[in-house]
């Protein structure tokens, strides 16, 4: 962890074998970011962010989409930290936005981290979210909760993913809390809302057959438009050359839903990523291709 948020605290005459403890000053990030069309372009209209999340504006590839970049600062989410995103693009504009690196949620004492996204997209203008993976820790609780407001025929894809455990470090997530809650409302309507709960014994329901049966990691892709149903054989396509991952898509009200789940992780991401790539090409006749942070 950086910025000095971690103090080991020192106990007189302590037992050599006690574990030392750690006073820790929750966190609350923030990043607000604006694109809007003007004269005959994508502009950035609002920028805010405040530690420990950065907002980075790299120059986009020849022919793609602006492009916004987030990064945690702090180097990762610990138990009572906090971060609020809200991303949205205003009639006609077009814009990207990714994060920098995989989030890493560290093992809590009890208090939960919060992530809380609000993406927005007016009439004409797309909208695409591809963070890069979340990785859980054993032990760590956190609960994430993604909104996405359209208005008109806004157009949006948006995904999150989750890996259980550091697989290098041969570890696997048994306790802790993780939910992943989604919602998406166009022009004041609710039209899907969806989560995903795991706490106490996580470990039981990544195992069960009926639950994720022995997923390292799972992905959710959305697209929001009116004309996704026309997507869905073209997604399917995409999906079947794709091997180390189980994958479904379905469309309704609007609502393009793709799953992946998997035993390799990096099968996983591979999944998101050409789905993605494949799908913003489809829809929107973007180039097919990922930004190059998430290529390194």
């Amino acid at each position: 962890m950086g910025s000095g948020r971690l103090v080991q605290v020192a106990v007189a005459d302590r037992p050599k074998d006690a574990s030392c403890e750690e006073k820790k000053v929750a966190v609350h990030g923030a990043a607000t970011v604006r694109f809007e069309h003007r004269h005959g372009e994508t502009r950035l209209a609002t920028l805010y962010h405040h530690d420990p999340l950065r907002v980075l504006m790299p120059t986009p590839r020849r022919d793609d989409l602006p492009i916004a970049v987030l990064a945690t600062t702090s180097g990762g989410m610990v138990g009572g930290d906090r971060m609020d995103i809200g991303l949205s693009v205003g009639p006609g504009a077009r814009a990207l936005v990714t994060t920098q690196a995989a989030e890493k949620v560290y093992r809590s004492t009890g208090s939960d981290c919060r992530i809380d996204t609000l993406l927005s997209a007016e009439d004409g203008a797309w909208l695409e979210w591809m963070p890069q993976e979340a990785i859980v820790f054993e032990g760590s609780r956190l609960r994430r909760r993604t909104r996405i407001d359209l208005s008109g025929d806004g157009r949006v894809i948006a995904g999150e993913m989750l890996v259980f455990g550091r697989a290098a470090f041969g570890e696997t997530v048994t306790r802790g809390l993780i939910r992943d809650a989604w919602e998406v409302a166009r022009d004041g309507r609710l039209i899907w809302a969806d989560a995903l709960h795991l706490d106490g014994d996580v470990a039981e329901a990544l195992a069960h057959p009926a639950g994720l049966d022995g997923a390292a990691a799972c992905a959710t892709l959305l697209h929001a438009a009116p004309d996704v149903a026309r997507r869905l054989d073209a997604v399917r396509a995409l999906a079947e050359p794709l091997e180390g991952a189980r994958i479904g898509a379905t469309a309704l009200d609007g609502l393009l839903v793709v799953r992946i789940l998997g035993g390799d992780a990096r099968a996983v991401r591979s999944a998101y990523a050409a789905l993605w790539s494949g799908l913003r090409a489809e829809a929107a006749g973007l180039p097919a291709r990922l930004p190059r942070l998430w290529e390194m």
